[in-house]
């Protein structure tokens, strides 16, 4: 437990370390945290695996692992931890849930460990209340039981022949959407449950995810039969379509990944390092957002009027932390 204890405190301190010092060698970086090459190696492969909620893709820290190969000194770098150098300061719904998940585990915790607990709960709620009560939680997340009851009753209407009006968060967009489907079949992928339908408001077969899914309604209307073969799942989840936007990206040295989480079309090597990819895009939305978390780790060449929303975005985000917004 206590190197368990003394790797996280490392990892806290590692990330602003290797922040502020790019391209520290491996040697340096073991003799300033007192510990040797092979248990940075470790923190590193650690440090690989952290990063924003969702853990997906653009949202985790990136380890330039080329950079310690191929160099004899070893050097580190580190990149999409740009957030951890930014104070963190919490919303009321975040706070709320995290005095929440604190009270929680002071019931389970042993009594040397509720006075740091106890201490900790006071900091914020005197923080985020001035000492009055907390206020109500947000909770976003759908619960197990909440998916379930959605799955069967998507599946009663598949058995009876029925259409289905479902209300759907997309995120792209950040807005819930109500939206009359024909219901095909439950797909399993990764993990999660998805619908797969034929779509009256996008006029077009879609996927849904049973989480996304905040109301059904089964409807009277029969299902219309639509002329499709059954959804392949074995090259992903993302099935490119006739009207997708095609767009063209260069990517930095350190962003290779991209490549083999995204379904990029076609791929093709720059003498400086870089790659310019191809992939197809079903909403221009969902790059805009993957753009802005690879951040200078990636250009879109094509289109240009893409490149121009995703400079106003970044402008827009930038000028909301210079008004003192988090």
């Amino acid at each position: 437990m206590s190197g368990a204890r003394e790797q996280v405190s490392r990892l806290l301190a590692l990330v602003p370390y290797l922040q502020a010092r790019s391209g520290t060698p491996l040697a340096k970086v073991a003799a300033d945290f007192d510990t040797t090459p092979a248990q940075i190696l470790k923190d590193l492969n650690v440090l690989w695996y952290c990063g924003m909620p969702g853990l997906g893709p653009g949202e985790l820290i990136d380890i330039d692992f080329e950079a310690l190969e191929d160099n004899p000194d070893g050097m580190v770098r580190i990149g999409n931890a740009e957030y951890l150098s930014r104070p963190v300061r919490l919303g009321s719904s975040e706070a709320s849930a995290l005095i929440v998940a604190l009270r929680a585990l002071r019931e389970g915790s042993p009594e040397s460990s509720r006075e740091v607990v106890d201490r900790t709960l006071a900091k914020l709620e005197e923080a985020t209340a001035g000492g009055e009560p907390a206020p109500p939680v947000q909770v976003l997340a759908t619960p197990p039981s909440a998916i379930a009851e959605v799955r069967h009753t998507l599946e009663g209407a598949i058995a009876r022949n029925r259409q289905v009006q479902l209300d759907y968060y997309v995120p792209t967009r950040d807005e819930s959407t109500e939206r009359v489907v024909d219901p095909i079949e439950i797909l399993v992928a990764d993990g999660r449950s998805y619908l797969d339908a034929w779509c009256h408001l996008a006029e077009a077969r879609r996927l849904f995810r049973l989480d996304r899914v905040h109301g059904v309604q089964v409807l009277q209307d029969a299902r219309v039969t639509h002329d499709i073969p059954p959804r392949d799942l074995s090259e992903g989840l993302f099935q490119p379509a006739p009207g997708d936007l095609t767009a063209r990206l260069k990517l930095a040295p350190g962003m290779r990944w991209v490549t083999e989480y995204y379904p990029v079309t076609k791929v093709v090597e720059v003498a400086d390092g870089s790659l310019e990819v191809t992939l197809q895009v079903g909403d221009p939305l969902w790059l805009v957002r993957l753009m802005l978390r690879l951040s200078a780790g990636a250009e879109i060449l094509e289109p240009a009027e893409l490149a121009d929303q995703v400079r106003h975005t970044a402008s827009a985000a930038l000028a909301l932390y210079g008004d003192g917004v988090a």
